[in-house]
């Protein structure tokens, strides 16, 4: 499990209530660095664009809806290129490692921090670590260019490889300062990011000109703050091929049950995404909204009500729904996530067996788990294109000194946020949000809220509301 990050807020307010939460910056530590131009200002690409660099003032809020006396509340670093830069092309050593379980978009970002580099800045030497964090002082690395990664983004995984935990700060740190790397970019989930937070920690402690920038990755969008975290759009997209294939075997068979889990450990956002998109479910199960079995209002009562009605239902579940219905599991993998039992093969024999009982209706019931089919696929046109914004984002923010950060998007614009920010918390779906509120009325399922599994008051982080709301 990655140790914790202990580095302070750098803020910075102003007048109405305007806070800036704004990262790390090699001048924080470092005094007397020397500036060069940014090579931008030469490159063909950009000589049409009107206004390429960001003004250094420029800010994103993290809230859009407000009232009219309302504070301005909190702002994030516009991403974005700056005019002065803080390495020349030929000193800049980058790396780049992937940790972590696979999502669709993890090629893409590799290959656009490497052509960006390449194309935008002159930099030539780019390393590929091998196998995760462990890869820093334990496996070989990969000398990476524009033209091996050229056409890396058709396929899924990485190719890096990647692995879960292998996280030892001082062996990783001593690792960057003996190969000269001085530009680390990071592509993980919020134990990744915790790990890279800790790094960063130690690399400013030896007052090292090494920036250390993250790119938020995890299938679940369970990363707080930013919009969507990248292949989130894609696993949504393809879930959809799972519950069109449970909604054809259901419909096939007399009282036909297709039930499909999908991801979402602690946050049932791919679940509920791709409810709202199939039309098809009628049943949608994730972590934040308790349900019950038996009895009245229970599971059982309503399956059986849907499969008079129609003949057939769709049932989809996360991972991680339910999990306190079953045996308590006290394992974790190496990233220190708590090893769930299988709610999906769980269910499906409680649901095979209320119905084998006498005076009930007989039931066929088809179970499909498409979570590694979801995972290894390369992303959707959609994911691409965001791949692309948050690695040329992130290149530019190192370029321009600033350290200790995330690239990610707020509220529609590329921003720079502090690592604490991203990793203080997860992200879940609100079920006293309207999004939730959606769904049910797609679905037509009860709450399941009821004296057997307590009332609403701790299901969903309220002060993730205007997250959701961005998506509704």
């Amino acid at each position: 499990m990655c140790p914790q990050s202990n580095s302070e807020m750098k803020i910075v307010t102003g007048e109405f209530g305007y806070v800036l939460q704004d990262v790390p910056h090699f001048n924080d530590y470092i005094s007397d660095l020397q500036t060069y131009p940014n090579p931008l200002r030469s490159n063909p690409a950009y000589s049409v664009v009107k206004q390429y660099f960001v003004d250094t003032d420029d800010t994103v809020p993290e809230k859009v809806v407000v009232h009219k006396d309302t504070p301005r509340g909190v702002h994030f670093r516009r991403a974005g290129p700056r005019q002065q830069v803080y390495f020349s092309s030929d000193e800049v050593h980058a790396c780049i490692v992937t940790c972590g379980g696979l999502c669709p978009g993890l090629n893409t970002v590799i290959r656009e921090i490497v052509h960006s580099l390449d194309y935008m800045y002159g930099v030539t030497k780019v390393l590929g670590i091998d196998g995760g964090y462990r890869g820093f002082y334990a496996k070989n690395t990969i000398t990476l260019t524009p033209k091996l990664t050229n056409d890396i983004h058709k396929r899924g995984g990485t190719i890096l490889g990647t692995s879960r935990g292998g996280h030892d700060t001082m062996k990783i740190v001593d690792s960057i300062q003996d190969r000269g790397v001085n530009q680390v970019y990071i592509i993980g989930g919020d134990g990744t990011l915790k790990g890279a937070a800790v790094i960063y920690e130690e690399i400013r402690k030896r007052g090292l000109k090494v920036a250390v920038a993250g790119i938020p990755k995890t299938i679940d969008n369970d990363i707080p703050v930013i919009d969507r975290s990248f292949g989130f759009d894609t696993a949504v997209e393809e879930a959809q091929r799972a519950i069109n294939a449970a909604h054809v075997e259901a419909g096939s068979a007399e009282n036909g049950i297709g039930l499909v889990k999908l991801m979402g450990r602690y946050s049932g956002f791919i679940a509920m995404y791709a409810t709202l998109a199939s039309r098809d479910v009628d049943c949608c199960l994730i972590p934040e909204s308790p349900f019950y079995l038996e009895g009245k209002g229970g599971l059982f009562e309503y399956i059986e009500k849907r499969i008079k009605e129609n003949g057939h239902m769709v049932i989809v579940i996360a991972e991680g729904a339910g999990q306190e219905l079953l045996a308590e599991k006290n394992e974790q993998d190496a990233s220190g996530n708590k090893l769930l039992q299988d709610v999906g093969l769980w269910i499906s024999q409680r649901i095979r067996e209320n119905f084998a009982k006498p005076n009930k209706i007989p039931i066929t019931l088809k179970y499909i788990d498409p979570t590694y089919m979801i995972r290894a696929i390369p992303s959707n046109a959609a994911d691409n294109v965001y791949c692309t914004l948050l690695a040329q984002s992130c290149v530019h923010g190192v370029m321009a000194g600033y350290t200790g950060f995330t690239s990610g998007l707020v509220n529609g614009r590329q921003t720079y946020i502090p690592f604490h920010r991203v990793i203080e918390k997860q992200n879940n779906v609100v079920i006293t949000d309207r999004m939730w509120a959606r769904l049910l009325s797609s679905t037509n399922q009860p709450s399941f809220i009821g004296p057997k599994c307590g009332c609403v008051e701790n299901a969903g982080n309220t002060d993730n509301d205007v997250k959701e709301t961005k998506n509704t």
